[in-house]
């Protein structure tokens, strides 16, 4: 008697299972994921302007400090709007 309730119970539990795993097909996220790595790259991408503007920026002070021909306030007003320039680029690629 014990071995027939032990054996439905394990016939039971596999139906159950198989049926469970046969209900609904799993997806991947692909539409989500895409969007997700697109604004990645795009945060990449801007960072990396970033960056090219800071570096823009200390090659023009040392420039300008190199030269007499500006203050030292001037020049750093020079790097300010170097840097400036650099993340609007940066905020250009983002919105597109």
């Amino acid at each position: 008697m014990r071995n027939t309730i032990g054996l439905r119970v394990a016939v039971v539990t596999l139906a159950l299972s198989v049926s469970f795993t046969g209900l609904a097909p799993s997806y991947a996220q692909t539409p989500g994921s895409d969007k997700r790595q697109d604004r990645r790259d795009d945060r990449q991408d801007a960072r990396d302007t970033r960056q090219t503007g800071r570096e823009d920026s200390r090659d023009a002070k040392a420039k300008c400090k190199a030269g007499d021909e500006k203050s030292r306030a001037e020049c750093r007003q020079d790097k300010r709007n170097t840097k400036q320039d650099g993340r609007e680029n940066a905020r250009d690629i983002k919105k597109d």
